[in-house]
This record gives C-alpha cells, structure tokens and sequence, in this order.
C-alpha cells in the first residue's frame, strides 16, 4: 500500500502505533468510499498529509457521491456497518467536508508524537 510507504518515509515505520493506525484508516475510509461513495464513472482521490510540528498525519479521501456519511450502531447479527465506529475510535480527530463540485471529503487525523496522551501515540 502507497499509504504504508508513505508514512515510512516520514519516520513511521510498519509494526509502530501510528503507521498501523493510519493504514487501518486509510484501508476503512477509501473502502468507504469505494462501497458506499461510488458513482459510476468517477473514482476517489486519496490524500495523506505529514504536519510535523504537530506530530499529525491526515487522511482526506474525496469522492463524488452527495450522500453524507453517518454512523451508525449495527446489531451483533450484521456484518456490515461499523467502519465510521472504527474512525471514530482511532481518529484523534475527523470529518466531512464539502468539495469543490459534486460529492464530499471525509477526513481524519492521527497523532503521531511518541508520548502523546492519546491512544494514538
């Protein structure tokens, strides 16, 4: 995964707290958007970036479908669901945006300073 190369690049190696924590976010809201943001035609854009005076990374991931995102609190039977609880749960912080013509971004961020309160250290 580029995101996993990226964030090597910017000193956080794989099997460290914040490179797993982005890539799992990176996974869930570009499956997100590929499940629930799809218009046929059009694809999503992903973008990763490094504030490190910080000590953040953040996801935007742009598709072009108006629905909002909305969490959601699935019964123990359903298999689907839960993507915007796990966002929720890793993020240091997240969103929705509009963009610049149809559709929307969903953003989120993740600290990445050793030693940082959150559980995304």
């Amino acid at each position: 995964m580029l995101a996993a190369h990226q964030l090597t690049d910017w000193g956080h190696p794989h099997g460290t707290e914040a490179h797993d924590t982005v890539v799992l976010l990176v996974a869930e809201l570009a499956t997100n958007a590929v499940l629930h943001g799809r218009v046929p035609g059009r694809d999503f854009a992903l973008s990763l970036s490094h504030d490190e005076g910080r000590g953040v990374v953040r996801i935007e991931v742009t598709d072009t479908h108006p629905v909002l995102p909305t969490r959601r609190t699935p019964g123990t039977d359903e298999d689907g669901g839960r993507g915007l609880l796990l966002v929720d749960a890793l993020a240091t912080d997240w969103g929705v945006h509009d963009r610049l013509g149809p559709g929307k971004t969903v953003w989120a961020e993740c600290t990445t300073t050793l030693g940082s309160d959150g559980p995304h250290a």
